[in-house]
């Protein structure tokens, strides 16, 4: 096992190991104990009491974080031409089709979001095998297929992430970067959780949020009691 550094071996002594922290506590202590030289990624890792693979507890949505994510979401519209000006106004860094589809069949996937309009779904079926594995396909489920391009490209800039149980039933999502406020990130937090919360399937039986977990990058993480309201 690698040495801690100094910095490190006073972060891990700041989170007390047996401690539920309350949401806004532990978004003070992950200021504290971040000390990347970056501006780190704040995450949070949700153990959900569910069967992944039984359809009816799979958990899968969106979420607009109130404070936005802290990263410049770089956004591809794949649509038609009389859509082209409505995505670019809305904020769209690639706007276009064929030479956008050509390209990911070549291999580039230089983009986090990509938003389309359903018609052009048929054409984006044969490139599965290259924006399935990064999670870029787009789905209805998380507004990311929609004849409202404009209102997708901004709920996107604005902060809209969407997330889904692993096979192991935890969900993992940034929520902000480490320069945010304490505040920022209580709240944004706050936002995931609850929306999970609302998203509990009907066939979940015992306890349904078992464990929550905050961290930066390179951070110990930080224990948040899960009867979080």
């Amino acid at each position: 096992m690698a040495k801690l550094t100094k910095k490190q071996k006073i972060a891990v002594e700041k989170v007390e190991s047996n401690k539920l922290y309350s949401v806004e506590e532990a978004s003070q202590l992950i200021k504290e104990i971040t000390s990347v030289k970056f501006d780190a990624s704040i995450d949070l890792a949700v153990r959900l009491g569910v069967d992944p693979k039984k359809a009816n507890q799979m958990v899968r949505g969106v979420v607009t974080l109130p404070h936005g994510t802290g990263k410049d979401v770089k956004v591809l519209a794949l649509v038609t031409p009389d859509k082209e000006a409505e995505a670019k106004e809305a904020g769209a860094d690639f706007v276009g089709l064929q030479e956008y589809l050509d390209k990911i069949k070549g291999g580039w996937t230089d983009v986090d979001v990509i938003i389309t309009m359903p018609s052009v779904m048929g054409k984006l079926g044969p490139l599965g095998r290259v924006l399935g594995p990064r999670g870029l396909m787009p789905n209805p489920k998380t507004g990311t297929v929609t004849m409202d391009i404009a209102k997708a490209v901004s709920d996107v800039k604005a902060g809209k992430i969407d997330f889904k149980v692993d096979k192991t039933g935890i969900i993992h999502a940034a929520i902000g970067k480490a320069s945010f406020s304490a505040e920022k990130i209580a709240g944004n937090a706050n936002e995931l959780l609850s929306t999970l919360m609302k998203l509990k399937p009907t066939a979940s039986k015992g306890t349904y949020m078992k464990s929550v977990y905050m961290s930066s990058t390179m951070s110990p993480s930080v224990a948040i009691d899960p009867k979080f309201n």
